[in-house]
């Protein structure tokens, strides 16, 4: 295995990548798990680094090719909502009421943990992370599995999340075995997370359903999505998702342009392009003002950004609602201040 950089997220810039399988074959992929490998699979989110959930040797691989903090929860993902008695246990009714209406789906739920899943994939927590993905190559995966699948994005820990099998491919190297190419990842930003306090949703993660969609379902949700020490689900650290190059959020973008006179700036916009000599290059998410279109090119166009060169991105704050407000979490844990 090669020496990684002190930067996980400039390894992709530095060293010829080569992974030894990329594949759309779930039989190469069933094999690998099997043996307690770890492999990339494709979701509707992001792609991610997925092994065998119950055995905790390929959980420990996991953590291990991540960087990951031992602190920071794994999610868990089934191949059905018949599954979620498995891994769970005393799931409250609200519970059931979401897994019915969004899996497979871009939800995340928090529950009671069932004995059989390791500690180390909840971070010691008595709740689990859990899932339904929505992707069919995937979905196919799960089904041929008599075992669960923990899979955080398959990024070095804090970096951005890759929505293609060639950004997985430019993290690790030979690090990974196979990766499942499912192709773009259609929602290209991570689920949203729902835990339960007292039986009543509680928020832990924005993500790619909307706070709105969800209470249409169960009713106000409340909000608890920052904490630093002890996270009770993925997500909630206040730095993460960050590129290599500086990116900056601001609701003014062409004031703090001004403050990079003589730097290569590249710019990430929601819906107008911006004409300035100091710009290399931009990146607009919906001309159309389409969040979800937004969210979907999201961690794509700064995957393209952060490898220009460029001294800066700034980044427009989107509108405050629906994925805007998802956008809007990303960046801010990915930037810097100024």
């Amino acid at each position: 295995m090669e020496k990684k950089l002190n930067n996980p997220c400039t390894a992709m810039f530095a060293i010829p990548k080569k992974t030894k399988v990329i594949t759309t074959d779930i039989n190469i992929a069933k094999e690998k798990l099997i043996k307690n490998g770890v492999i990339a699979i494709p979701t509707e989110t992001v792609y991610g680094l997925a092994g065998n959930a119950l055995n905790e040797e390929a959980v420990k691989k996991i953590f291990d090719l991540k960087e990951r903090p031992l602190h920071n929860p794994l999610i868990v993902h089934i191949k059905s909502t018949d599954e979620l008695s498995k891994v769970a246990l005393d799931i409250p009714p609200l519970a059931k009421k979401l897994a019915t209406h969004f899996w497979p789906g871009s939800l995340t739920l928090v529950l009671k943990k069932h004995s059989k899943i390791p500690n180390i994939v909840t971070s010691g927590h008595d709740t689990v992370a859990v899932r339904v993905p929505n992707h069919p190559l995937t979905l196919a995966l799960l089904n041929q599995l008599d075992f669960p699948l923990a899979a955080p994005s398959a990024n070095p820990f804090g970096c951005v999340s890759p929505t293609t099998s060639k950004h997985v491919q430019d993290y690790f190297n030979n690090d990974i075995e196979v990766i499942l190419d499912g192709g773009s990842c259609e929602k290209g930003i991570e689920s949203t997370i729902i835990g339960f306090e007292n039986d009543q949703p509680v928020l832990y993660r924005f993500g790619a359903l909307s706070i709105e969609e969800l209470e249409k379902v169960v009713g106000p949700i409340r909000l608890n999505t920052l904490e630093n020490k002890n996270p009770k689900a993925p997500g909630m650290l206040s730095k993460h998702y960050a590129p290599k190059t500086p990116i900056y959020l601001t609701n003014n973008v062409q004031e703090l342009i001004k403050s990079f006179k003589g730097k290569r700036i590249g710019l990430l916009v929601f819906r107008t392009k911006i004409i300035k000599p100091e710009i290399v290059h931009q990146e607009v998410l919906a001309a159309n003002g389409n969040l979800h279109e937004a969210a979907a090119k999201l961690y794509q166009s700064i995957h393209f950004l952060d490898r220009l060169e460029l001294d800066v991105i700034i980044a427009e704050k989107f509108p405050n609602e629906s994925l805007g407000i998802t956008i809007n979490d990303r960046l801010e844990r990915a930037s810097k201040s100024k």
